[in-house]
């Protein structure tokens, strides 16, 4: 992963620094993640105020569009990254898997912290799971992900347009209309709703997004005492599979605009990761798997989509982009 800043974090003097300002998205879930960094480097550093500051992405302001008709993931993050660079923030806080696979010059992932659930969770009005609900079932979802990979698996049943943060979502499935949504259960346990959820969606039906569950704090590259300060929450296994499976993502190029899907995993010194590109209706959906060693997670994920290129995946992109 390119600009990761915490890998020579460890070589920096730790100094004292009075005040962090962390920039954040105002949804509930965005304000809970900040919160934990807040309360976590509080816990490491008493005698430092840290703060919150709420900024409107261009994400949070259009919520009837699809993401891949309007930008994709970068819609979640330019305006607080331009606050980060502009100095009137410290540090950003962002869900990983809004990080756009290129980061603005003069920024870097400073810190990953241990990793939620990955997986996707199905949370549906009579409490089934995706493999029971009836043929012709209406589920909402507008991630392109999601819904290939339920057509791939459910052709029988249909796909509608679910945008907004995650209250917007529950309260939309329980106002009728739709048989079931599908959210990411780092978010719903996050946010203390676990009890909503049907049935957590095994990963061989549905492969989560490229650092799903992760967070990411992101920070200056030219700021040694807030890189060595967020060095203490950085936690190593999280941040070789994110690494993996962006650098995956980043070979491919597809954005929002093509189902993407990955999920790496560590088993002591073999890292596995496995992806998938599909078509939008499900009709075709190419997955591979491939081992590497943890101490090279990028090269795994490089392996990992070459070899689905070399099976059509570029086509499928392309197709997709043009579109």
């Amino acid at each position: 992963m390119r600009r990761m800043c915490f890998i020579q974090l460890f070589r920096l003097r730790l100094m004292k620094k009075e005040t962090i300002i962390i920039g954040t998205r105002g949804s509930r879930l965005a304000l809970w993640q900040a919160e934990w960094v807040r309360d976590r480097l509080g816990e490491e550093f008493p005698d430092m105020s840290v703060e919150l500051s709420v900024i409107k992405t261009i994400g949070d302001k259009i919520l009837d569009v699809p993401l891949a008709k309007i930008g994709g993931k970068g819609l979640f993050v330019k305006e607080i990254e331009e606050a980060l660079l502009s100095g009137r923030i410290d540090i950003a806080v962002h869900s990983m898997k809004d990080m756009p696979a290129e980061l603005p010059d003069g920024l870097c992932i400073a810190a990953i912290p241990e990793r939620e659930d990955p997986r996707d969770v199905f949370i549906s009005a009579n409490g089934k799971s995706l493999q029971d609900q009836r043929t012709g079932a209406v589920i909402g979802t507008s991630s392109l992900r999601r819904s290939s990979q339920v057509l791939h698996y459910r052709p029988d049943v249909g796909i509608i347009p679910l945008r907004g943060n995650l209250d917007t979502r529950l309260k939309k499935l329980d106002s009728g209309g739709m048989d079931a949504i599908i959210l990411a259960a780092a978010g719903v346990k996050r946010l203390g709703m676990a009890d909503r959820i049907s049935q957590v969606i095994p990963s061989d039906i549905i492969l989560p997004a490229v650092a799903q569950g992760a967070l990411c704090i992101e920070a200056r590259q030219e700021d040694e005492e807030t890189l060595s300060i967020l060095s203490k929450l950085h936690h190593r296994k999280s941040a070789l599979a994110v690494r993996a499976e962006r650098a995956f993502m980043r070979r491919l190029e597809g954005g929002c605009q093509v189902p993407i899907a990955a999920l790496a995993g560590l088993d002591g010194k073999q890292l596995e990761i496995v992806g998938l590109v599909a078509e939008i209706d499900g009709s075709s959906l190419l997955k591979e798997t491939v081992a590497g060693d943890i101490e090279h997670p990028e090269d795994a994920g490089l392996e990992l989509s070459q070899r689905l290129l070399d099976q059509g995946a570029g086509d499928i992109i392309q197709r997709l982009i043009d579109s």
